[in-house]
Order: structure tokens, then C-alpha cells, then sequence
């Protein structure tokens, strides 16, 4: 299990009291020089803006032949009494304790998300039957599904690789919900909760879940893939799951989060740019309107980030140079259909032969981040996080330079050299 340094203490508190349990206590448990009767009871409340409350009492006895209470609470740091005692449990309710303190802070901020960027439910938000054809109707269903197939047929086999890739990633969204109720102090702890956090975390869900559904049946509609390979490597990336090492904590959640609604955003939008090209108008208005909704998702999560770096610039630029670091992981990098292991490289080498997302495009969208932050004015720094400031400022000119580095390799390979056969689309060459 890896613990983050802020819980070091209470590691090195708990290894400690279990050496101690260990050697000097268990002999003597039953013992009446050693009088140790645990009581401890725990109540439990949630309200709108706080999480849990954790109230402990606890009756003991330490023989001071075994350990004194000073020398208990020097090594534990802590005393051996309730009062004591409670402190340190709510000190260790989190691993990122400080940084939650903070995302309390921002619960007025999260609400203001919640009620201008999220949109209204119901009638009045769109949906993906307003881009299909209606196949509840008695006459003229069957033209609406064959002008759609004739416009998908012109795509080339190149972009439909790059669609389905995307709509694969669109559907593993219990994944992406599950990893949002890891962030500390934004969670959704009853499902219901009605904070603006888990607010946020349940109408940003419902949002996405259309994209997914949206391109998926127009994808079945077209009858130019294989669904059910598809559909295995949507199970698939589900049951693998990814980890952009986030680590429980709201800030390095953020950062990724920022970051990868930035990329989801612009990957649509040029799927739908080159759909129209190709000549079908469908697709581009479909990919056009999720690539709206991804990009007031990024907006709402950039502004988290703006929120925190007023209250804690410090604990912000160490945690972001940190995910920069070990790079953003993209969430379908875990993606097979059974038999094709690196069916994303394949997937991402495909989307930046057609300029859909390139690794210039990662370089752009950190240098993105760093200017609407602005970071390279922050100031009043420790020097810690003024050294992780500037390594932050220097990475998208890294970035591009490795970038076109690899571009220029690949741009050396004929094209034929660089297709492989994807079961998405029946063995075709992409």
C-alpha cells in the first residue's frame, strides 16, 4: 500500500504502537500489571458541505513498567488521552487532509459549476436520438437509416479506427465516475449525496454518458464495423481500468482532469472537421456538439484549478509537476479486444497520421494550462515550489521538441509500413 509523505507520522505512529503491542503489550495482555480496556465508539453524520465527523473516546490504562506516556507520545506522537486521541483521527481521516481543507473552501465554486456550466436534464438538453433516425416511425425510417450509411461510407477506413477508438474511451465512463469519487473531499459517499461536489461529480456523468451512446449507435447504424469486436474491447477496457495516479488527491485529480477534457475536446472536434471533409454531415454535427460538451467540462475544471492556486499555490504547482512528471495517462490505454495487445498504440498511432491528436497536441495543451493559470507570474513561493514552477514553465518547449523529433522519424515511414489490421473494422488495413 503506498501512503503519501503527509502521512508519514501517522505510518511511522502506527508501526511503532505495533511493535510495541507486539513485544511489551501482547506478554502481558493477560496480566494484571497491564490494565488496557479499550472502549471506543464511533458516530457518524454527513451534511451538504462537510464529510465525515468522527467522534472517538477512549478508556485505558498504560502500565508505565511497559511505556510511559511520555515516552508513548514520543514516539507516536501523540498523547494517550481522548481528547488527543480524536485529534489524531481527524487528522488522519484523509491522506491529503490539507488539501481538503481547501476543496471545502471551494464548495461555492463547485455550485456555480453546477448551476452555469452543467446544463438543464430532460427536455431541454440534447440527446442522441435528435441526431439518429427515428425508427419508431411507420414511413420514412428506413431513408433516414440509408442516407446515413451512404454518408458513412465515404469515410475512410483510417477515421472510422479513430471514431470507434473514441467511442470506446466515451463508454468506459463508469471508470472515469468511479475515479472522480476518489478525490478526497469530492466524493459522493451515499450516492445521493446533495453537496455540490457530488452534484458536479453525478451531472458531469450524465453529461459524458451521452457521447458514448451517441456515437456508438451511429456506429452500429453505418455497417462498416465489426460491433461485437468493438463491444468486446468496451468490456475489455472497463474490466482493465487505468490509473492516472492520481492517489486520492483533489489536486492531482484536477490537474488530470484539466488536462484530458482539453484533449478529449479537440480529438472530437477534428473527428467531426475531417467527417465534414469526407462528406458526411451527420457525423460532424455529432462530434461537434460532444466536443461542446467537453469543452465546458473543461472549463468547470480548469477553473477548480485557478480556485486552488489563490488558496494554495504551493501544494498545487508540487502536485502538478509531479503528475507532469510520471505524464497524463490516457484512460484507454488499457484497451484490447482479446487479441490485439497494443490496440491503443495502434488506435493512437492512427488518430496523429490523421492530425486528430498528435503528441504536439500534448505540448500545446500544457503550455495551454500553464498560461491560463498563469504560472509564470506566481510569486511569493517556498523555494520548492518555485523550483517545480519552473520546471513546470520549461516542459511544452521539451515537449515539442520531442515531439516533432518523433514525427519526423515516423514522417520517414511509408504509409503502408506504418497501417496494422484492425478487428474493429473486419482485418482492414488502417
Amino acid at each position: 500500500m503506498m501512503v503519501s509523505s503527509r502521512s508519514s507520522s501517522y505510518s511511522t505512529c502506527s508501526a511503532a504502537a505495533s511493535l510495541l503491542f507486539l513485544t511489551q503489550v501482547l506478554p502481558l495482555w493477560s496480566s494484571t500489571t497491564l490494565a488496557f480496556a479499550p472502549i471506543t465508539t464511533f458516530t457518524s453524520s454527513r451534511s451538504s458541505s462537510t464529510s465525515t465527523t468522527r467522534l472517538a473516546r477512549l478508556q485505558a490504562v498504560l502500565d508505565p513498567s511497559v511505556a510511559t506516556r511520555k515516552e508513548y507520545q514520543d514516539v507516536c506522537g501523540i498523547g494517550f488521552d481522548d481528547r488527543t486521541l480524536e485529534e489524531r483521527l481527524q487528522a488522519t481521516e484523509f491522506l491529503h487532509p490539507q488539501h481538503v481543507a481547501v476543496i471545502r473552501e471551494l464548495e461555492p465554486v463547485a455550485q456555480e459549476m453546477v448551476d452555469h456550466v452543467l446544463l438543464e436534464t430532460g427536455e431541454k438538453a440534447w440527446q442522441p436520438q435528435d441526431f439518429l433516425p427515428d425508427l419508431t416511425k411507420e414511413e420514412g425510417w428506413q431513408d433516414e437509416v440509408q442516407n446515413l450509411r451512404k454518408m458513412a461510407q465515404g469515410l475512410s477506413d483510417e477515421l472510422f479506427v479513430v471514431l470507434i477508438g473514441d467511442m470506446v474511451t466515451e463508454e468506459a465512463l463508469p471508470t472515469y465516475q468511479t475515479l472522480l469519487n476518489t478525490f478526497e473531499g469530492c466524493d459522493d459517499p451515499t450516492g445521493t449525496s446533495p453537496s455540490a461536489w457530488a452534484q458536479w461529480s453525478r451531472g458531469w456523468t450524465s453529461e459524458e454518458n451521452r457521447h458514448g451512446d451517441l456515437l456508438n449507435k451511429y456506429l452500429y447504424l453505418s455497417g462498416k464495423c465489426d460491433m461485437r469486436n468493438v463491444e468486446v474491447t468496451i468490456q475489455h477496457l472497463i474490466s482493465n481500468g487505468f490509473n492516472p495516479l492520481a492517489q486520492k488527491d483533489p489536486y492531482r485529480g484536477f490537474v488530470y482532469t484539466s488536462f484530458q477534457e482539453r484533449a478529449t475536446k479537440i480529438s472530437h472536434g477534428r473527428v467531426g472537421q475531417l467527417a465534414r471533409t469526407q462528406g458526411d454531415t451527420n457525423l460532424s454535427r455529432m462530434c461537434a456538439i460532444i466536443a461542446g460538451d467537453e469543452g465546458r467540462h473543461e472549463k468547470a475544471y480548469q477553473r477548480f484549478c485557478s480556485e486552488i492556486i489563490q488558496l494554495d499555490p504551493n501544494g498545487f504547482l508540487i502536485e502538478m509537476a509531479d503528475v507532469l512528471r510520471g505524464q497524463i495517462t490516457m484512460p484507454a490505454e488499457q484497451m484490447s479486444d482479446g487479441t490485439n495487445r497494443p490496440l491503443y498504440q495502434d488506435f493512437a498511432n492512427v488518430a496523429q497520421r490523421l492530425g486528430v491528436y498528435t503528441a504536439l497536441d500534448y505540448a500545446d495543451i500544457v503550455q495551454h494550462l500553464v498560461q491560463k493559470w498563469d504560472l509564470t507570474n506566481l510569486q511569493d513561493l517556498s523555494s520548492e515550489a518555485e523550483k517545480e514552477r519552473e520546471y513546470i514553465c520549461r516542459l511544452p518547449e521539451r515537449y515539442r521538441k520531442l515531439a516533432e523529433r518523433s514525427m519526423n522519424k515516423q514522417a520517414k515511414l511509408s504509409k503502408q509500413e506504418l497501417k496494422q489490421p484492425f478487428n474493429w473494422i473486419f482485418g482492414r488495413l488502417a
